[in-house]
């Protein structure tokens, strides 16, 4: 990158214009080979958008424009720079609304999380739409790491939800849904028995998506590396 890379007082319209002279068609192949939707990518890695993020800092107004952009890009700066504190549950569901590809979901979850609204994670649950759905389960499972003092009836109580939705074959929702039940289950000892109960549960599910997940769950949580970790 070069030195003139963005200032805080620069606008959606100047990061933009910014962000199109990165382009990269190579980088946007690799994209579309990890799953990325790329429709209106422009290639540019998100450690660089991190960087520009760093530079641009927060502004919440600002990432509401760029949001509306509706260039890859410009919408993974928005996440990375809108201001966790003065997000909206409203504002949130906009932008879920909008999601179509993993990595903005999984970006999007983190910074919901960060700013309080779990209270949103069964309502995205609800949705039927295969990213919006995932949304709930990222923010589960970013829940278990980040959320450190919250009470572990919290996080177990979500396993509800994990068992509501565990049968829902899409790709990017039964990944998810396995993610957060692994990552609860990670969290400390009393949050690993509940999901392991869980996971031996969906294991022998007759549906095949569950059963899936609850194996997979069921290896990662016996396995030696997390067993001595959970350890008094």
């Amino acid at each position: 990158m070069t030195d003139d890379t963005p200032r805080p007082d620069w606008d959606a319209q100047q990061l933009c214009a910014y962000l199109e002279t990165l382009r990269s068609e190579a980088n946007i192949a690799g994209m579309a080979r990890f799953g990325i939707v790329t429709d209106r990518a422009l290639g540019i890695s998100n450690p660089d958008l991190q960087k520009i993020a760093r530079k641009a800092k927060r502004n919440h107004e600002r990432a509401m424009a760029l949001w509306n952009s509706d260039i890859r890009e410009a919408r993974m700066l928005a996440l990375y720079t809108a201001e966790p504190k003065r997000l909206t549950p409203s504002q949130a569901q906009t932008w879920a609304g909008d999601f179509n590809s993993w990595e903005i979901v999984d970006t999007a979850a983190d910074l919901f999380v960060e700013a309080g609204l779990t209270a949103l994670i069964p309502v995205f649950a609800r949705d039927e739409r295969e990213f919006v759905r995932r949304t709930a389960f990222a923010m589960i499972a970013g829940a278990a790491v980040h959320m450190r003092k919250e009470p572990d009836e919290t996080l177990i109580a979500f396993l509800t939800l994990i068992e509501t939705h565990a049968c829902d074959p899409r790709n990017f929702v039964r990944k998810a849904v396995n993610w957060a039940l692994r990552n609860i289950g990670k969290r400390n000892r009393a949050c690993h028995a509940a999901a392991l109960a869980l996971a031996h549960r969906l294991a022998e599910s007759s549906d095949k998506t569950a059963r899936w997940i609850g194996k997979d769950a069921v290896r990662e949580l016996t396995s030696e590396k997390i067993l001595n970790r959970l350890k008094p």
